[in-house]
């Protein structure tokens, strides 16, 4: 039995690019340094005795610098390539975060919190780029769900220290952020060669949509619009979802960080092997339409189940299964729409839709909660993801009936 679990791993992770895992090692050291932001309005409220409404406007920056700079990246990534961006991102990130610990003032930490996003999430486009680019058709999937898995180990890691350091000293939570940025960006030069966008990557891709902006692409749109809704809800498993586990089913603070953590857990036990075996059997839009109805059901579940511990873990594990069967193969949707030319542009307007689910995500929710309760909040998340898997579906038979080409038809 054993063997056989050991050879599923030994499947899942087989065959993946030797640059693939240098990313990924990259990514996981990054963002196991995450943990300014995590702490950011607590440290403004608490240390710097700021009021609400000013550490609500410095994370607004912080959102508004993301989107900014998700956007520059996927502009500069196609100019000048994602190898020199991440280093220059990671770097200038890395002094930032070092400066913005010596910013004691409204005006100081307003606007460098916006440098500081827009710099650190130019990283996010060329980052993307450069896993297509060292993934085969075969694997690129897991080549994005290996980086996930860097992604969720690193934030682990990431927030239990960074709540060990704050309960030291918050000053040092902007050092081990800036220097884990510059670390990573040594690394990257370390394990991997200059290199430059090469034509190496065979396209695919039928002529009509050779080289088309992603701002001129309906169908990519569409689907943008879509995630950022599915994006809004889901990051409210980690926003709202714990205030409601507080003061609604009376957990303790160490259970509920027992939930959250349970996420991460899962996810870097079962996502690899999950999508080894699903890749290619399915259209990979059916994939997302199952995982966002999931994750909705699971939002549901909060209005109708009783308040035990057994059912929150229940949800956490649905919520983690409609993650890891949707956020993958939205990965490969916009992959395969994409050349060498406008590729950083395509990711960067992926990321963008997810920036603007973290910020509509807390504005929104806050106000259903004041105005309806949790109640309303978890039938409305329903209702959205409900929407979003149709539209998902939807979508699909749009792209058939249009029979845009054979690549996209897998779609």
């Amino acid at each position: 039995m054993l063997a056989h679990y050991f050879n599923l791993y030994k499947q899942a992770y087989h065959g993946l690019s030797k640059n693939s895992w240098y990313l990924s090692l990259v990514m996981l050291i990054n963002r196991s340094g995450t943990m300014v932001v995590p702490f950011l309005s607590i440290y403004c409220i608490q240390k710097l005795h700021f009021t609400i409404i000013q550490a609500g406007f410095i994370m607004a920056s912080f959102g508004l610098g993301s989107i900014t700079g998700a956007f520059l990246g996927g502009k500069l990534t196609d100019k000048i390539g994602f190898y020199d961006l991440q280093v220059g991102a990671l770097l200038s990130g890395g002094v930032l975060f070092l400066v913005l610990g010596y910013q004691h003032t409204f005006t100081g930490l307003l606007i460098g919190t916006f440098v500081l996003s827009v710099c650190n999430d130019s990283f996010r486009p060329a980052n993307s780029t450069a896993i297509a680019h060292y993934s085969s058709s075969e694997n690129k999937i897991r080549s994005y769900s290996l980086n996930r898995l860097a992604v969720n180990l690193g934030w682990a890691v990431g927030g239990g220290l960074g709540g060990l350091l704050a309960s030291f000293n918050y000053h040092l939570l902007f050092w081990v952020d800036g220097c884990t940025n510059i670390l990573a960006a040594l690394l990257l030069l370390k394990l991997m060669p200059r290199s430059m966008v090469v034509n190496q990557i065979k396209d695919h891709i039928s002529e009509n949509i050779r080289g088309l902006s992603p701002y001129k692409d309906k169908i990519y749109l569409i689907f943008i619009v879509l995630a950022a809704l599915f994006g809004a809800c889901f990051f409210q498993f980690f926003i709202m979802q714990p205030v409601f586990y507080k003061i609604e089913w009376h957990f303790n603070e160490l259970f509920i960080g027992f939930l959250l953590a349970l996420n991460g857990i899962l996810i870097a036990v079962i996502e690899m092997v999950l999508i080894h075996n699903l890749e290619g059997k399915r259209k990979p839009l059916t994939y997302i339409s199952a995982g966002i109805l999931l994750t909705g059901l699971s939002f549901v579940l909060l209005n109708l189940v009783p308040n035990t511990g057994f059912a929150a873990i229940v949800i956490v594990v649905m919520v983690t299964f409609g993650e890891m069967l949707s956020m993958p193969f939205m990965n490969a949707f916009w992959i395969v729409r994409t050349t060498n030319n406008n590729r950083g542009q395509y990711a960067a307007l992926y990321s963008m839709s997810w920036a603007a689910a973290q910020i509509i995500a807390p504005s929104v929710g806050s106000q259903l909660i004041h105005y309806g309760g949790f109640k309303l909040l978890w039938w409305i998340l329903g209702t959205v993801c409900l929407i979003c898997s149709i539209g998902y579906t939807l979508l699909s038979k749009i792209m058939y009936n249009k029979k845009e080409t054979a690549v996209l038809a897998d779609l």
